[in-house]
């Protein structure tokens, strides 16, 4: 049997209805032969749009012409322009794809039929309950499952009559936080409350009702609910939600089916909708006739028992991690202390790849006082480094590879039913890498997941800034050092470069060298042709003194037009030898270069033993005194100082 490489895009796995699907998408890829990659984004949670156009960057992870099919749920991603080229790129690749929920017409598809589902819940409101005044959750106002139930839902307030105001209803984002924000909003806005909310999903139910609760209102009595989606577990909650139910887990497991049929040549059918089904519970005054079983509470008392052990458990790891990385002093440690975290987590597999350009440095006076981040890596290199490779319990060496290929070498196997999932690192907009995880003891969807990629890209970020301000502060003792005129050293770096040398010296009684160069008829250049031409004859004479000195001398432009050396253990023919190598220079580029002047130096050397009470300066100074001699025996021309 053929493996397959199957590609799935989702936001926000952390809730249950993307947390249902995935599980059966893992239950069918063994089944099917496939290898399942995950591309996550955690969006619209921190309202933060830097954030998040950081993380929609996993979607330009993948190479779609690499993989045989995909399976999308784009429906969770609320931001259109991004979903348009998720499309445009797997039309371009020409590989299958499942769209569960939203129905893209090129697209095999998976769904619902919102619109019944909606009419069912809203008449049972009105022809069981006798509710005519209503205020209404919405999902995002763009999202196409939003608006087939909001239009459902309009049609049956028509057809029976009722009417409603737009400020009772409120545009959320299938979030949690969307349910209270929606009841604030109300008790602002509206200038009475309503008999019943309908709401496009559980979460922003349950939510809503912990809002009225809290401003006094009594459910279902004053203020009757319900959901969609059924995603909140019977008995899970503080009353049992109306809602409607259905079969998520199955929308996984039919999208690898599907794929699978069409990969073998069976011709599935382009679309399939699933049965749902209405549940009338608690939060609108109802009961569904269901008996009542104590085994039952007791399994989810246990169940929540354990999850809430298992965020505890989260959580110290998150704390601890994070505490560990913000110790790290270098990048060495960053990863020791990583690869510390990882093998206590203990994996089946885990990739840290990071861009190229992860721990570059964009410095651009102007736009950086402006804010202006048009500077800042924003893709994916073209190739990673995999700083961490784990699996199998083992560390794999650091390598590098094409970012395409998403995972080393070393996890390449003919075994079939793995299931990756790849997280962006990132800092606002600044790409950063990603992360590919093979499940783990610790749950992925799960919301502390979330906090644990958040925790691992700031610290990540934090290395990156430490690196450059490490690379700032030599860049700030080069400019101390280095004379930026002519490139060599100043009398800052000449100090720093010989101090050591010239202790040395002194306590072992060694001998020192000290010369005094300086240029002649700099004036004279200047004057008759620019200072310009005087600036090029400077470091004319800083470009001969490179080539000049290659025993282990120190130089430095000492200021203007002069120049000193220092040398340890020189004697008398080393210094002449160092002086005719200068002048040979000096002759050899008059010859070669067709220059207007004539470049021309004066030297003049020491050679002393130091002691304790002799500052280096002082022989400097005994060197520029020979070095004026050996000058005014010159000849007078007009290339010599006057």
């Amino acid at each position: 049997m053929n493996k397959y490489k199957i590609a799935v895009i989702i936001a926000s796995i952390d809730q249950s209805y993307q947390s249902s699907i995935l599980n059966g998408i893992e239950e069918a890829a063994a089944e099917y032969s496939m290898d399942i990659f995950v591309f996550v984004s955690f969006i619209g949670t921190l309202g933060n749009p830097g954030h998040d156009t950081g993380e929609f960057n996993i979607f330009s992870l993948p190479d779609f012409s690499e993989f045989d099919g995909a399976v999308l749920l784009t429906n969770t991603i609320d931001h259109p322009p991004v979903v348009r080229n998720i499309f445009a790129r797997i039309r371009q690749a020409g590989i299958p794809a499942v769209s569960i929920d939203n129905d893209v017409p090129d697209m095999f598809h998976i769904g619902i039929d919102n619109d019944t589902a909606m009419r069912r819940i809203t008449e049972h409101f009105i022809k069981v309950h006798n509710v005519k005044k209503f205020n209404y959750i919405s999902g995002p106002r763009y999202n196409p499952e939003s608006s087939d139930r909001l239009c459902a839902f309009f049609n049956v307030l028509e057809e029976n009559h009722i009417e409603i105001e737009s400020d009772r209803i409120y545009y959320g984002d299938f979030r949690a936080p969307s349910g209270k924000n929606a009841v604030e909003y109300f008790l602002k806005r509206n200038p009475s409350m309503p008999e019943a909310i309908i709401c496009a999903n559980d979460v922003m139910a349950a939510t809503a009702i912990n809002r009225l609760s809290a401003a006094g209102y009594k459910i279902p009595s004053e203020i009757k609910v319900s959901g969609f989606d059924d995603t909140y577990s019977k008995h899970n909650y503080q009353m049992e939600l109306t809602s409607v139910e259905r079969p998520l887990k199955k929308s996984g497991r039919l999208a690898c089916k599907m794929l699978y049929e069409y990969f073998t040549g069976q011709n599935p059918q382009r679309s399939i909708i699933l049965d749902m089904s209405p549940k009338f519970r608690e939060s609108c005054g109802c009961c569904d006739n269901e008996p009542f079983d104590i085994q039952e509470f007791k399994t989810v008392n246990y169940t929540n028992y354990r999850k809430y052990e298992n965020i505890n458990a989260y959580m110290s790891v998150v704390n601890k991690l994070s505490c560990d990385l913000q110790d790290c002093g270098s990048f060495r440690q960053y990863i020791a202390s990583f690869k510390k975290f990882v093998a206590d987590m203990n994996p089946e597999e885990f990739y840290f790849c990071l861009c190229e350009n992860w721990d570059s440095e964009v410095f651009d006076e102007k736009n950086d006082l402006s804010n202006n981040n048009k500077n800042v890596p924003s893709e994916f290199t073209e190739n990673v480094i995999v700083e961490i490779a784990y699996s199998n319990g083992v560390f794999h060496d650091k390598t590098v590879m094409k970012t395409r290929e998403l995972i080393p070498e070393c996890a390449r196997s003919s075994d079939a039913g793995k299931m990756y999932y790849f997280i962006p690192l990132h800092f606002g907009e600044r790409c950063l890498g990603f992360m590919a995880i093979r499940m783990t003891k610790l749950p992925l969807h799960n919301s502390m997941f979330q906090s644990w990629c958040i925790t691992i890209s700031n610290s990540l970020e934090n290395m990156r800034k430490l690196i450059c301000l490490d690379l700032a502060v030599q860049r700030l003792g080069r400019l101390y050092t280095k004379d930026t005129f002519t490139g060599i050293l100043n009398r800052n770096g000449f100090v720093q470069a010989t101090t050591d040398i010239y202790n040395a010296c002194v306590s072992e009684k060694r001998e020192i060298m000290l010369m005094f160069i300086d240029l002649d008829g700099l004036k004279v250049i200047n004057d008759t042709y620019g200072h310009d031409v005087g600036d090029e004859a400077i470091c004319a004479i800083a470009d001969i003194l490179t080539v000049s000195c290659k025993n282990n001398e120190v130089f430095c432009r000492f200021g203007g037009d002069e120049f000193i050396i220092f040398a340890a253990d020189y004697n008398d023919d080393d210094a002449k030898r160092l002086t005719e190598i200068i002048k040979e220079n000096i002759e050899k580029k008059n010859s070669t270069e067709d220059k207007a002047y004539k470049l021309s130096a004066s030297t003049g050397y020491v050679i002393v033993t130091p002691t304790e009470k002799n500052d280096i300066f002082r022989f400097v100074t005994e060197a520029d005194k020979i070095m004026y001699k050996e000058k005014r025996r010159k000849k007078r021309s007009k290339y010599l100082k006057s």
